[in-house]
């Protein structure tokens, strides 16, 4: 933010003096924090670094050593530069044991050929420098208003990322203890180069203390926590550490090493991350809010399925060239009341795993099941009943034990953290859980389908009674796809032409009801007497029912084909009817 010597020569009371740069032009991007008029040897002790010395000369050592000594008591102390007016001590030039010292330690050594008045130099630097101090100034303030304003709307930690990255113009990743990218902000430059084996590049990025800068790989490293608990670190690239000689010092700080200001970015970034952190202690962690925003991503097309890849395989999950498979799981029972016994109803209203917190324990259960089986991917809930999955495999030979062993895994984690609980005979368990699988693909980009089949076969699954370990496509049968077509119009349609004129005789006679007589009748393959004895009437008494059943419906019964359409629409009657 300070002025650098070669802006300095630029100023008009400097080129009023006709300045000549004699020896250190590698040192001229050097900043410059203050001008200081000198003439006396000792001066380098009075110094702090990043001082502009002005001299006429006069007060130099005459001899060689004393030169260099004074040349090389500026450099150590970390000065910007020398310049030295021509024409009180030296008249032609500054002796050439000077120059070469300064070109020897980098040190800008300028001739002022003209007299100037010091006061005009120092007026003009220092201008500079409180304009720079006062920008300063307001950049600190704005990044404590960006960040404060940040913490105050619970921003996510992909927006506080870009925030930073924003204010700084740099690359800004954000990593947990195990090195996988949790957000990360390009900041203009390639994404894929930045997270190019970040896992191995980011564990070379050793800087010493809770907030550091590496100079060897020039990333600006903080550790972001809170309550003595640390879950991650706040890195930032620097692109400025190569540019400076490495030891000097600039307005205070050793030279190549970021401003104060981009590391009050990255703690104030790194507080803001904490405490969101803390606010959301009881949601989803931050790897599965990731893994919630790439299942989310793939299902709603929301990111370019190249995206999608690089940030998986920065979170350590590769879905390159891998065989696909969507998993859904869900519990049989939207609420646990639904058993249908007063003592599960009793249960559900004491479970502490009711509404999210219980899909937030599904969702644990299912990342559980995925590492005890060694199996790589992405999961996460994907709506308020169900948690997601997308496995990645090796090769499509592994698919069926993949599954297998995943259902398993996820089986023996609810059993083992489930309270015991007496059977009730007839009664759905209120934990219940339905495991659904699509069916496996060969690249990301079809994985939406894979997905969004498993979802259906677990919604249509929750009226199959079957305990199968996993429930695939084949296994929901016709009940099964009439669930999937419940809100098609047409499906509604046809079960209205089919059956509505019953449905209409039952809503006029609610205590002399038709369609169970119906149902009992199709269920039991058109065979009267045991239709009968299942509806527990006489057969005379069903058999009336039927023909009024016929009249109503205006259809044959003892038709194959009638029959077969009116127990299609009683399946599609009942999936219109389940939530």
């Amino acid at each position: 933010m300070f002025p650098t010597v070669r802006e300095v020569l630029a100023l008009d009371p400097v080129r009023h003096g006709a300045p000549r740069l004699v020896a250190g032009d590698a040192g001229l991007d050097a900043p410059v924090r203050w001008v200081h008029v000198a003439e006396v040897p000792d001066i380098a002790t009075l110094l702090g670094g990043g001082e502009l010395v002005l001299t006429t000369g006069i007060g130099l050592p005459a001899d060689d050593a004393g030169l260099r000594a004074f040349i090389g008591d500026l450099a150590d102390v970390g000065v910007s530069g020398l310049v030295v007016e021509l024409g009180r001590r030296y008249v032609s030039g500054v002796p050439r044991v000077m120059a070469a010292a300064a070109e020897r330690r980098g040190l800008p050594l300028v001739e002022l050929r003209r007299a100037t008045p010091f006061v005009r130099i120092t007026e003009a630097v220092h201008a500079l420098i409180v304009d720079a101090q006062l920008t300063e100034l307001r950049a600190t303030e704005e990044i404590h208003q960006r960040f404060t304003e940040l913490s105050v709307e619970g921003a996510g930690p992909a927006e506080v990322v870009r925030q930073a990255a924003e204010l700084a113009g740099c690359p800004v990743v954000l990593e947990n203890l195990s090195r996988q990218v949790l957000a990360y902000d390009p900041a203009g430059e390639s994404a894929e180069l930045l997270l190019d084996g970040w896992e191995q590049h980011s564990r070379r990025i050793r800087p010493a203390g809770r907030t550091a800068y590496d100079g060897d790989s020039g990333w600006l490293v903080t550790t972001v926590g809170a309550r003595g608990q640390d879950w991650g670190r706040l890195l930032l690239r620097w692109p400025g550490g190569g540019d400076l000689a490495a030891g000097t010092m600039l307005g205070g700080r050793p030279a190549g090493t970021p401003p104060t200001r981009l590391t009050i970015l990255v703690e104030r970034a790194a507080s803001t991350l904490a405490l969101g952190r803390l606010i959301r202690r009881d949601a989803e962690g931050l790897e599965r809010q990731i893994h919630r925003t790439l299942l989310t991503a793939l299902l709603d097309h929301s990111r370019p399925v190249d995206e999608v890849a690089l940030r998986a395989r920065a979170l350590g999950v590769t879905l390159e060239r891998r065989h696909l498979v969507g998993v859904v799981v869900r519990h049989r029972l939207d609420d646990p009341a639904e058993g249908g016994t007063g003592e599960s109803t009793v249960a559900a209203e004491s479970a502490p795993e009711a509404g999210p917190a219980r899909l937030r324990d599904l969702a644990e259960a299912v990342g559980q099941a995925l590492r005890e089986a060694k199996l790589t991917g992405l999961t996460s809930a994907v709506d308020d009943q169900a948690v997601g999955a997308l496995l990645a495999l090796p090769d499509a030979a592994v698919e069926e034990r993949a599954l297998t062993a995943f259902a398993a895994a996820l089986r023996r984690i609810r059993l083992d953290a489930a309270p015991a609980r007496p059977a009730l005979a007839g009664a759905v368990p209120p934990d219940a859980v339905i495991v659904a699988a699509g069916s496996g693909v060969g690249g990301l980009r079809e994985a939406r389908r894979s997905l969004i089949e498993a979802r259906q076969i677990a919604d249509a699954a929750r009226r199959d009674r079957r305990d199968l370990p996993i429930f695939r496509l084949p296994h929901v049968g016709l009940a099964g796809l009439l669930h999937l077509l419940r809100d098609e119009p047409r499906v509604q349609t046809f079960v209205e032409r089919e059956l509505g004129a019953l449905l209409a005789h039952d809503a006029r006679h609610p205590r002399d009801q038709l369609l169970g007589t119906l149902r009992a009748y199709l269920e039991q393959g058109r065979n009267k007497s045991a239709a009968a004895a299942a509806a527990h009437l006489s057969r005379p008494a069903f058999y009336e029912r039927l023909a009024r059943i016929a009249r109503i419906l205006d259809v044959d019964l003892d038709s194959v084909e009638a029959c077969l359409s009116l127990h299609v629409a009683l399946l599609a009657l009942d999936a219109i009817r389940t939530p």
